[in-house]
């Protein structure tokens, strides 16, 4: 069973080596999406001996998963996941997502913050951001999951191969989730641990998540 990562990687030069070096023993096939870096992050990625495809300009996550998902399915990945560039994912965690895969109990898998209290947001995004993005997830798309914006997944090559997101951006990650559930899959969740930089802890990041899931409802 080929195990294959995605990395959509934007202007993460100090991160890159470490990053797939941390991945490389866990999984088969690491693609990089450099998503138009205006950094070293492309000239890095294509010296760690793995596959790197370029977009000449920034389309965005959504748009670098996409292309990274595609690539792997046309060669043959039976499971796919889709991994940060930034150091925030633990390449430990990678076993536990795709576990419910290779057992054949689950189709695609998030990592969810909420399941455990080893990943640490601040109080207003965990408290007040999050809530209201599980009641918009439950009340507009009927999705009950502990984390309502989910970057950390794995699936199946069905899945792979029925999911299929417009979002270029950061609402891949609401649309992904709808998809989802309305083919339907079966969906599982496991606990992950996110160590987050300075980026990960402003508070206007939380308005964005909730900004894209109103993006996936107009759009579904």
């Amino acid at each position: 069973m080929k195990i294959w990562t995605i990395i959509p990687a934007f202007n993460v030069s100090r991160h890159m080596a470490a990053v797939v070096q941390a991945v490389r023993p866990v999984v088969d096939e690491i693609v990089i999406i450099n998503d138009g870096s205006s950094d070293e992050t492309g000239a890095i990625a294509d010296t760690l001996g793995v596959t790197v495809i370029h977009h000449p300009l920034n389309r965005g996550q959504g748009a670098a998963l996409k292309t990274g998902t595609e690539y792997a399915l046309s060669h043959g990945a039976d499971i796919i996941v889709h991994f940060d560039a930034d150091g925030q994912f633990q390449a430990s965690d990678i076993e536990k997502v795709i576990t419910p895969l290779r057992e054949g109990k689950a189709d695609i898998v998030f990592g969810s913050r909420f399941l455990d209290s080893t990943t640490v947001l601040p109080w207003a995004k965990r408290v007040i951001i999050m809530s209201v993005a599980r009641c918009i997830n439950r009340w507009l798309f009927n999705i009950n999951l502990t984390d309502p914006q989910s970057g950390f997944r794995a699936f199946n090559r069905k899945a792979g191969e029925l999911i299929d997101w417009q979002q270029d951006r950061m609402a891949h990650c609401s649309e992904i989730l709808i998809e989802a559930h309305r083919h339907p899959l079966r969906i599982t969740e496991v606990p992950i641990t996110v160590h987050y930089h300075e980026f990960g802890q402003r508070f206007s990041g939380g308005f964005k998540i909730l900004r894209d899931l109103c993006l996936a409802a107009l759009n579904h």
